[in-house]
């Protein structure tokens, strides 16, 4: 694999543990049967490189029938290699110490605005706002998520996946 910690870590993996990741981290569907299928393949014959992973992957969706088409293929093994990517990084980890810490870095009145990309993130940092607004430490937060808009997907497909949300840290909660 690309990541020497990533391959230590689906090494010593099971499969409830691999399943909880991909769950978790990515929403997967197919988590509990797609843990137990990896785990018992790297068991027989060690994966070292990405290529090998994303061939795997491959072909347990395929003779699994879980999808369609390269393309849909393509998309859940993206989805498998982020939900691995959180897991090993503790990505959500640490931005739920950002979000704690986060008031305490605004002054009254600051504001501070976030970009995620993965709904794990965005659930994190509405529940965040939500909680600050709801115990006076932000005095507003954003009603509605914002999305990218027409021009700015077209100029920048990559955009699809972002979300913005904003908050006001209250006048009233005291010094930063």
């Amino acid at each position: 694999m690309c990541s020497s910690d990533l391959a230590e870590w689906l090494a010593r993996a099971t499969p409830r543990r691999l399943a909880t990741a991909l769950a978790d981290n990515a929403d997967e569907p197919m988590a509990e049967p797609l843990a137990a299928a990896v785990i018992e393949a790297i068991h027989r014959q060690p994966i070292t490189r990405t290529r090998e992973m994303a061939r795997l992957l491959h072909e347990i969706y395929r003779t699994r029938g879980w999808t369609q088409d390269k393309a849909e293929g393509d998309a859940r093994i993206r989805r498998f290699f982020q939900a691995l990517r959180i897991e090993v990084n503790d990505e959500f980890g640490v931005l739920e110490a950002l979000l704690r810490q986060l008031p305490a870095c605004l002054n009254p009145g600051g504001r501070v605005a976030i970009l995620t990309f993965h709904s794990g993130e965005d659930r994190r940092v509405k529940r965040a706002f939500a909680e600050g607004l709801q115990q006076g430490i932000y005095e507003a937060v954003c009603d509605t998520v914002r999305r990218p808009g027409a021009e700015e997907l077209r100029s920048n497909p990559r955009s699809a996946s972002a979300k913005l949300r904003w908050a006001v840290r209250s006048a009233s909660a005291g010094p930063a």
